[in-house]
């Protein structure tokens, strides 16, 4: 079918909507109307060649909601009418990873950035001139429709706001868990989250939920850590260096039990700042990307033996899509976890740069693209 797509066709040149054609659901693959789409940062990094896809031109996007409505041969846990989220990790269940207890590490995402479909290994989605297009994660959550592997999708309850479900599918998830999972941050400890956007905002609810005695917020934009206030955190800083002392004086020289780095672009020369508000025997769990061609860390290695530090990489806070999605979802329903204060603006989908630019601004901890009946 012919729809359109926020497409990338060249690094650091802005979003184009331009035509495309997406093919029809094959084995084991269905068909979503999207209603709305977050805007990750991680889709940012496609645009600076921080995450490299395999050529160009980008259909981006990889977190979304929306609605089933055809399903391939062989699908059996979906329905036309469904609610979904997409999940940017795909979750197959058999693979070794996943029968390990690692969902979030499943097999079937070897091949994220190749662009060529799970199912059958070619491409499904192609410009109006018939050029192969690359969807981020193979979802391209930019799009009013897609087709996708049914590994990549959760059925959700129909309750749920679309804008507030789109979020689950990675950003939610990530930040939830770094705290929750890959940080295991438990009741009485001092947390530091380093960066309170979308994924900060989601790790500093983790650690609260989880009874942190401090939750520490550091980021250089002041809305952001008025808002982190909001969220919980009981004390904020807008840097590394005005937060050591403070916090050491605060936690009695002991540091913060886990640190857990969430901001937009990691860089290797601020490691070991992080890893110096972090306690004896304490964790640093490194959740924002880095520019995957880069290889460059500063770090005092003698102090991460003497100190029995541990530093920590997490991809989707550990989450386990298939289990973990519904279950942060019913939380926000309980009111346990506040996903909507999370989204400050919603755009079209020929806003998309202009939603970006807010997220480099800092006027944002979360946009979303709400797709309407002229999109579809």
């Amino acid at each position: 079918m012919k729809t359109k797509g926020a497409l990338l066709r060249e690094l650091n040149k802005p979003w184009q909507i331009e035509e495309i054609e997406i093919g029809d659901p094959k084995a084991h693959e269905i068909k979503i109307r999207m209603e709305a789409a977050g805007m990750c940062h991680s889709d940012h990094h496609l645009m600076t060649g921080g995450i490299p896809m395999a050529g160009f031109p980008i259909l981006g996007g990889h977190e979304g909601s929306g609605v089933v409505e055809e399903i391939g041969e062989g699908v059996t846990d979906f329905e036309v009418g469904d609610h979904v989220v997409l999940s940017f990790i795909p979750s197959c269940g058999k693979c070794p990873s996943c029968k390990s207890g690692m969902a979030n590490l499943c097999d079937m995402g070897a091949m994220l950035l190749q662009g060529e479909a799970v199912s059958d290994n070619t491409f499904r989605i192609h410009t109006a001139e018939g050029e192969n297009v690359y969807p981020m994660t193979l979802l391209g959550t930019f799009a009013p429709y897609m087709v996708v592997h049914e590994a990549s999708a959760v059925k959700i309850d129909k309750s749920i706001p679309f804008e507030v479900a789109a979020l689950v599918g990675c950003g939610i998830p990530t930040g939830y868990g770094s705290s929750t999972r890959s940080g295991d941050v438990r009741p009485g400890e001092d947390v530091a989250i380093v960066g309170v956007g979308g994924v900060g905002t989601a790790a500093l609810q983790g650690a609260v939920i989880s009874g942190a005695r401090n939750v520490f917020a550091i980021d250089p934009v002041e809305w952001k850590r008025e808002q982190a206030m909001k969220f919980g955190a009981t004390k904020t800083f807008a840097s590394i260096e005005e937060a050591a002392p403070a916090i050491a004086e605060i936690t009695y020289g002991h540091m913060c039990h886990k640190v857990i780095v969430t901001v937009g672009e990691v860089h290797g020369k601020d490691v070991d700042s992080w890893m110096g508000i972090t306690a004896k025997g304490g964790t640093c769990v490194l959740t924002g990307m880095g520019n995957m061609l880069e290889s460059d860390v500063t770090l005092n290695l003698a102090m991460l033996t003497l100190l029995q530090k541990n530093l920590q990489g997490t991809i989707f806070g550990g989450a386990n899509p298939k289990r973990d999605i519904p279950q942060l979802l019913s939380m926000y329903r309980m009111g346990k976890l506040n996903i909507e204060d999370m989204i400050t603006r919603q755009y079209r989908l020929d806003q998309i740069n202009q939603g970006y630019q807010d997220m480099l601004d800092g006027k944002n901890i979360r946009g979303v693209i709400r797709y309407t009946d002229e999109d579809h």
